[in-house]
């Protein structure tokens, strides 16, 4: 990756729906390049995928969840991806092991999630965190 490609990246970032040839102009460059850039990005997994975020005026949150050494983080990572209300689910180091990234339509909904997941043989423990404002980087 180079300066340019950060530049896309930093662009499709706040907007993936960004006409090729407006991040062309942005950047000093052509469409053409944009489009072999971004296909080249992703084929190389540097994008990932492209997403939707919303301001759906539900209650965001972060549940925080400690699992049992014994197991596989990656595994409990994936059934808990598959959760309607999860947005994201990052594994990280710390005191915690995952952090659910959900958006429910109430507090209630938050607290049913949390509920679910302490009922997860895997989970030792929880936090909850609720997302008071949200700003993209």
């Amino acid at each position: 990756m180079d300066a340019l490609d950060r530049q896309i990246l930093n662009l499709l970032r706040r907007d993936a729906r960004t006409p090729y040839t407006e991040i062309a102009d942005r950047v000093g460059t052509s469409e053409g390049t944009v489009r072999n850039r971004v296909e080249r990005m992703t084929e190389d997994g540097v994008i990932e995928r492209f997403t939707v975020a919303t301001h759906t005026g539900n209650v965001k949150a972060m549940i925080e969840i400690g699992v049992d050494v014994a197991v596989d983080t990656t595994q409990i990572s994936d059934r808990l991806a598959e959760w309607e209300q999860v947005d994201f689910v990052w594994q990280v180091s710390g005191e915690d092991d995952i952090v659910l990234v959900v958006d429910a339509a109430d507090t209630q909904g938050v607290n049913q999630l949390i509920t679910r997941a302490r009922e997860l043989e895997e989970v030792v423990s929880t936090k909850t965190r609720l997302i008071l404002d949200e700003r993209l980087g």
